[in-house]
């Protein structure tokens, strides 16, 4: 008797980590065909109406439709393996019933673990996910820096090439025209997120606006100085450049 091999959808709005998961999905389960891809909530839809796949692994936010969106109507039709940066989403994902959940940056043993939970419920019917829906998405609005988990990863454009680094490489973050500038210990990067967003994404404790263009990683800093002309400026532990320091900032130094 010849099996029919489970299919699944791959839906991640970030390129780069979407296409680690669909690499890594084929080294580990080799018999899981992936039918679609998709980089929004709506492509989303559309390949689930299409191909009706057994599994769909899902990116929680995404524009378009969110996850949440998605899964409202995914619910009960493929098992759903949420994809998120944020552990209180995945915790009450699984509590609520929801195959599994995957956190971002991926890691090939928790990946391992998804595909063995995921295997042994495919011959059953898929959760319900209405509770773990309901609870996320009545999360308190007002406050959502105090709920979610600081940004660990970034991608963003080395020349030509798309890297995946973390929030602790970055010494530091700057206003760049159209683009923010990432200053990293081996050169720097481009990503086009403004640095407003970055502020309430990343950890205050570790990073600290020292003038409206400019983020530091605290954990970068060499010493702090003050030029010729009375302003503040920071040396950083890797390369030349200093960082200027607004007066209105030079108050979270006057403890160091």
């Amino acid at each position: 008797m010849t099996l029919i091999a489970p299919t699944a959808v791959v839906a991640e709005d970030e390129a780069a980590l979407r296409g680690e998961l669909v690499e890594q999905l084929g080294k580990l389960w080799p018999e899981l065909s992936i039918v679609g891809e998709a980089a929004d909530g709506l492509e989303a839809l559309r390949l689930l109406d299409q191909h009706q796949p057994d599994i769909l692994f899902l990116d929680i936010e995404m524009p378009g439709a969110t996850g949440i969106d998605v899964a409202r109507q995914v619910n009960g039709r493929a098992h759903v393996v949420f994809v998120t940066a944020y552990d209180q989403y995945a915790v009450a994902a699984f509590d609520q019933g929801a195959v599994d959940y995957l956190l971002k940056p991926l890691a090939g043993a928790r990946l391992f673990t998804a595909i063995s939970r995921l295997k042994s419920r495919l011959g059953q019917a898929p959760a319900q996910l209405s509770g773990v829906l309901d609870q996320i998405s009545t999360r308190p609005a007002a406050a959502p820096s105090a709920t979610r988990a600081p940004l660990r990863w970034i991608n963003a454009s080395v020349g030509q090439t798309l890297r995946l680094i973390t929030v602790d490489e970055v010494m530091f973050f700057q206003s760049d025209n159209k683009y923010t500038r990432l200053g990293l210990k081996d050169g720097e990067a481009l990503i086009r997120k403004p640095l407003k967003e970055l502020i309430d994404e990343l950890d205050p404790q570790q990073f600290w606006q020292i003038h409206r263009s400019t983020l530091v990683n605290v954990n970068a800093i060499a010493s702090v100085s003050r030029d010729y002309r009375g302003r503040m400026q920071i040396k950083l532990k890797h390369g030349t450049e200093s960082l200027l320091v607004a007066e209105s900032c030079a108050h979270l130094f006057r403890q160091m």
